[in-house]
């Protein structure tokens, strides 16, 4: 068999050295550049440096070493072709066999906080990129490997047979393009962000997204639509991508859409939480000592909907909660973990899907949180970008504005009810006391039949209104939305402000006898 050659040079060096160890116990020849070359070396393993391959200097800072004919001729040459091989012989280019690359973390450098275009720049690479595109495009004759987590299978290989298979060296030419274009993209997002005074923009001039197919679905939001979901290249931890389904049928569109809205709800809560989720909407949302305790009143606010809906928790689900919530029919059942003897309740419901995500650690920033940090949306030949809805109200931001002063245990139940009002469809109105949802109102045209909607749901489920609190996403333009309110209960509103007539709707609530509190933040959910 023809003596392997393998080009090893990589800016993380995880596996690396394991990897040539193996290969050189193959009885390949390595090559390398800098750093790499110099651990090789370090563990006693004969490696030539890329300059004396070339005969050619390291120069400029090592920014000139590998490009060179006797680099992208080894890689480009395709044996295949009497001409390529002949040149080769002409020119005493040297096969390679295998490409060991990944880049520069560039990606890194510019998260850094404080990070100067010169560092940046300095993190740009050229020859690595030009390596791994040469090998990519030859892939018939070349393996080219740009992530650690390739090297075993790689190795199993070469053991077995002697040589990679067309399947594993066209598999990774892909993965290699795919990780040409997410670094080009993301220089392309950096620089085209910045400024001419240095300063840097908070959207680029072009935008490149970077996702990964998590899987291919059925069919869409309908069955005529097909569908796939996609996962950021880097997810945040806690957010629902992250997530493993433990049992059940595979996930729809539509069931990915109602979990997202149903976790990203549930984790906004610090003590024992529940929340039901029937088409993007909370239908059920309460805080309780324990799940079991949060389910039974979430439930309560509306059964009708709860049926067939997605419902979440941000504790573990025990046999207690197990128990109740095996009672319905549900199509999605997520928490943080699940005890042994929950998943023993619904082993025998096959059809029930459970997902286990793990609750984010926390932090400031919204990847701390499991947040999007941007939301976006399709319109005609368009996309709209904007930062995500992670505004969360801290009581001292409160304006109270009425002569009558909302109670402390008012005030427990209106930041209750605006926590679940924004993630509730515009507009929204949302009925709340003790720590559960008594009303929710979603997705009107008007504000007052979001109201009224509202009651009649609360009426429906046997919810007594008086004395409730309720949260209303965005300002009254006019006093007869807070009628409404009024006139179902309602003892207290929390509500934006910022409309013409704040001082009429204000005056009504003072003749009305409620106490009402402004956030200065809306939460349009469309």
């Amino acid at each position: 068999m023809t003596q392997l050659t393998a080009l090893l040079s990589v800016s993380d060096k995880t596996g690396i050295l394991e990897f040539a160890e193996e290969l050189h116990a193959l009885g390949a020849r390595l090559l390398s550049t800098g750093g790499t070359a110099k651990l090789l070396a370090e563990a006693g393993l004969p490696v030539t440096e890329v300059a004396e391959h070339t005969g050619f200097p390291e120069m400029m800072d090592g920014r000139v070493k590998t490009l060179h004919p006797k680099i992208h001729g080894g890689l480009l040459a395709r044996s295949d072709l009497p001409e390529h091989v002949a040149a080769m012989q002409q020119h005493g280019i040297t096969r390679i066999d295998i490409l060991a690359v990944n880049l520069y973390p560039f990606e890194a450098t510019v998260a850094k906080p404080g990070c100067t275009l010169e560092d940046a720049i300095e993190n740009i690479d050229i020859g690595g990129p030009a390596m791994v595109r040469s090998a990519a495009k030859n892939w018939k004759d070349v393996t080219v490997l740009t992530d650690s987590a390739q090297y075993a299978a790689v190795l199993a290989e070469l053991k077995a047979h002697g040589r990679t298979s067309d399947k594993t060296r066209f598999a990774a030419s892909v993965a290699a393009f795919n990780r040409i274009a997410q670094y080009d993209a993301a220089i392309s997002n950096y620089l085209s962000a910045l400024n001419e005074d240095g300063s840097k923009a908070e959207y680029p001039a072009q935008m490149n997204a970077t996702f990964v197919k998590v899987q291919d679905l059925r069919y869409g939001e309908n069955s005529h639509q097909s569908a796939a979901l996609y996962r950021d290249l880097f997810p945040a931890p806690g957010s629902l991508v992250t997530g493993k389904q433990l049992q059940g049928k595979e996930l729809s569109y539509n069931n990915i859409a109602d979990a997202d809205a149903a976790w990203e709800c549930v984790k906004s809560f610090d003590t024992p939480a529940c929340v039901i989720i029937k088409h993007a909407n909370p239908c059920g949302v309460a805080v309780g000592a324990n799940p079991a305790e949060a389910y039974q009143k979430a439930f309560k606010t509306d059964p009708t909907s709860a049926f067939g809906g997605i419902i979440a928790f941000n504790r573990e689900v025990d046999g207690a909660a197990a128990q109740l919530v095996s009672k319905q029919f549900v199509e999605v059942l997520m928490a943080p973990s699940f005890s042994a003897e929950a998943l023993e309740v619904f082993k025998g419901k096959v059809n029930v899907r459970l997902l286990q995500i793990a609750l984010p650690p926390g932090g400031a920033r919204p990847w701390d949180q499991g947040r999007n940090a941007g939301d976006s949306k399709r319109v005609g030949s368009g996309l709209l970008l904007q930062t995500a809805d992670n505004h969360f109200l801290k009581r001292e931001d409160l304006k109270i504005v009425t002569t009558l002063q909302p109670t402390p245990q008012q005030l427990d139940d209106l930041m209750f009810a605006w926590t679940v009002a924004q993630y509730v469809k515009s507009n929204a109105i949302v009925f709340c006391g003790g720590g559960m949802t008594l009303g929710v109102g979603a997705g009107q045209m008007s504000r007052i039949d979001s109201a009224r909607i509202a009651s009649i749901k609360a009426d429906n489920a046997g919810l007594n209104l008086k004395g409730s609190a309720v949260a209303s996403d965005a300002f009254f333009p006019f006093r007869d939305g807070l009628d409404v309110l009024a006139d179902a209960g309602a003892s207290c509103v929390i509500q934006p402000g910022g409309s013409m007539r704040d001082d009429e709707v204000i005056a009504a609530a003072n003749e009305r006898g409620i106490a009402m509190v402004l956030t200065g933040v809306r939460h349009f959910r469309h």
